[in-house]
């Protein structure tokens, strides 16, 4: 399984922490939010708004928190102002760096990242310098218990996912973005529990690095990832599985 795909399973099992430092529902909020006053308040008639529902509801997230953060969007709510902006760049050994994120100062924002950035080797990019390198698609991630490959792998194909891979602890499933909804509607109904579910950009080719750069790659993504601003981070590095299980369990 590649670097994304290791790094993915790993960050959704770091959720129960994040969620305590409440990190999460302040990401979760934003994105409803967003996804609201883009698209309208119907989750019926909104994928995104539908995908950041679903998502908040996975981390037990109150429906009230939910209503005022579709509400706020819509602007039945007072609130603030947010600017969805995505920044490019490199980390250590120059794998690629992109950051989506939802921000009321943009100024203040940039700043930040850039020093983050240069403090562990990287720097920001101008638009499109690794864009390029990715592909948005739609990822579901299943643990192993949620039944067997042959029947998950059929189920997802005939939905219309383009691959499933799997390593010895869980499934990730990939989607073309148009068909995520329905690839996780078609588990969902038959049964299948979904650990995660995201639209996210996944690197068409993986950079390798180890040692010390290794240590810094992750340092970094987690540094930006804890960032309030930040929604995600997508980023091309490969690490070996045993080397990022042991710098993950620092």
């Amino acid at each position: 399984m590649s670097g994304h795909s290791k790094w993915s399973s790993i960050k959704h099992k770091k959720a129960a922490r994040d969620v305590k430092r409440g990190k999460l529902f302040t990401k979760l909020i934003k994105e409803i939010t967003i996804a609201a006053r883009l698209g309208g308040g119907d989750i019926n008639a909104n994928p995104r708004l539908r995908t950041a529902v679903l998502a908040g509801r996975a981390q037990s997230m109150p429906n009230d928190n939910i209503d005022r953060a579709i509400k706020k969007g819509t602007g039945e709510l007072g609130g603030v102002n947010l600017e969805e902006i995505t920044y490019e760049g490199y980390g250590p050994g120059g794998v690629a760096i992109i950051v989506d994120t939802l921000t009321d100062n943009r100024n203040r924002l940039v700043a930040e990242l850039r020093f983050m950035l240069s403090r562990h080797s990287g720097n920001l990019g101008e638009t499109g310098s690794v864009a390029w390198m990715f592909k948005k698609r739609g990822v579901i991630n299943l643990e192993k218990s949620a039944g067997e490959e042959d029947r998950l792998m059929e189920l997802a194909l005939d939905a219309g996912a383009d691959d499933m891979v799997t390593d010895e602890e869980s499934y990730q499933i990939l989607t073309p973005p148009d068909r995520f909804n329905v690839v996780r509607e078609a588990l969902e109904k038959a049964n299948v529990p979904i650990a995660s579910a995201e639209l996210a950009r996944v690197p068409e080719n993986n950079i390798k690095v180890s040692g010390h750069q290794a240590g810094q790659v992750l340092k970094l993504i987690e540094e930006l990832e804890d960032h309030d601003d930040v929604q995600s981070v997508a980023s091309n590095f490969d690490i070996d599985e045993e080397e990022l299980a042991s710098l993950s369990a620092v």
